[in-house]
């Protein structure tokens, strides 16, 4: 059996992976009543989603705890880096919207509680921030577990022995390696995965509500391969291409399966510690990330809401489109302490274009139908974006020092 799994493991991760995206399809296509093969993608997500919250617990109370100095300017880069490239996701989708702009026929709404507005959006954030820290690890509330992780982690840092800070690192690494065997197990994860959504969607799900889908796809794909690349390119002065590609290929195609930033975690920190970056930092900033970086919900939002506005024939003057990007940039930072994530709220910047809450509330309804590929490659961008970010603020600290940079 010592074997075997040294076999395996020796074979490149991304390469099973793709095995299993290929049986994944060919199974769902031609056996889509072997349900069996779903499970093994709930129990992949599932075993993700339930040591995510822990490992970034232990993680960012031991980060902080033994935390070296100029960690600070790093989050301040970080932070900056993560809201503005939402920020320009946006616009871009209003660009994008404007140039290509997109009607659809509406389905009968869809009875979903949507928030009001941003008010209620961060009112919600705010509770879980203050939320009992046991009840957020065990719902996975992030808002929560990174306020409580960083209130304990900076309590310890003073007040703890250096015996102690060593024990909350054994246990991070103990978790580390734990979050390292499930993610060996990714193809067999990513195979159910797609047989579920093949099996029940066919091939059919890349051609519904085409025009829309196609104008969501193409603003996250010249955002993740023309605008992210830009910035970081202006801000190391190096070709990006190297580590947009690699953060693409090593977390944006297992979000794009997996559909869950938190259940992502995991493998972009390994992906971090591959690069080689600070583990004090990343451990911090990658949670960070899949809580505020959120470009692909931006992007979602953004289109979805000015999709409704021209279907129901509503002129939307640029100014209020720009201030719709704005808008966008802050609700998505709430999307994923929202039940629905970004889809739900659509019908708070639907508001501001004066389409009323029973039209957003059928685009809500457009939206979960194109979700498998939607949520998806938003997911993909989003998560992937979290690295990519992650290292370029460090990677900005190397310059400053002057380090070689890995590329």
């Amino acid at each position: 059996m010592k074997k075997v799994f040294g076999f395996y493991t020796k074979i490149p991760l991304i390469l099973r992976i793709a095995v299993g995206l290929v049986i994944g399809i060919v199974l769902g296509l031609f056996a889509p009543k072997a349900t069996f093969v779903a499970t093994l993608g709930s129990i992949f997500v599932g075993a993700l989603k339930a040591v995510a919250p822990v490992l970034v617990f232990v993680l960012v109370i031991a980060s902080l705890a033994k935390a070296g100095q100029g960690i600070g300017s790093r989050f301040r880069t970080i932070i900056i880096l993560y809201l503005c490239t939402t920020f320009f996701a946006a616009v871009l989708s209003v660009v994008g919207s404007y140039i290509f702009p997109v009607t659809i026929p509406l389905a009968e709404a869809v009875d979903k509680t949507a928030p009001a507005g941003l008010g209620e959006v961060f009112s919600g954030l705010l509770g879980k921030m203050v939320m009992n820290p046991v009840k957020a690890i065990m719902d996975g509330e992030y808002v929560g577990i990174l306020t409580w992780a960083v209130v304990l982690g900076l309590a310890l840092r003073v007040g703890a022995s250096e015996k102690t800070k060593e024990v909350l690192t054994d246990i991070s690494d103990a978790v580390s390696k734990a979050v390292a065997w499930v993610i060996q197990l990714a193809p067999f994860g990513i195979m159910g995965l797609v047989f579920s959504s093949v099996s029940e969607y066919g091939l059919e799900i890349f051609t519904d509500y085409g025009k829309l889908l196609a104008l969501l796809v193409g603003c996250m794909l010249v955002t993740s391969l023309v605008i992210n690349p830009i910035l970081v390119g202006i801000l190391l002065r190096r070709n990006p291409y190297p580590l947009v590609f690699r953060c693409l290929k090593e977390s944006g195609i297992t979000a794009f399966f997996t559909r869950s930033s938190a259940a992502n975690i995991p493998v972009n920190m390994a992906l971090c510690e591959r690069l080689g970056l600070d583990k004090e930092y990343y451990s911090v900033a990658i949670p960070l990330g899949a809580t505020i970086n959120m470009d692909g919900a931006a992007i979602t939002i953004t289109v979805m809401s000015l999709a409704a506005a021209f279907s129901q024939g509503i002129e939307v003057n640029i100014i209020v489109a720009i201030f719709l990007s704005f808008i966008a940039t802050l609700g998505a930072c709430g999307a994923s302490g929202v039940a629905g994530g970004s889809l739900l709220l659509i019908p708070m910047a639907c508001a501001l274009l004066g389409v009323g809450q029973d039209i957003a509330m059928q685009v809500v309804g457009v939206g979960f139908i194109i979700g498998v590929v939607q949520d998806s490659l938003e997911t993909a961008l989003n998560s992937s974006g979290d690295v990519l970010f992650c290292a370029t603020a460090e990677l900005l600290e190397w310059k400053k020092q002057g380090k070689k940079l890995p590329f």
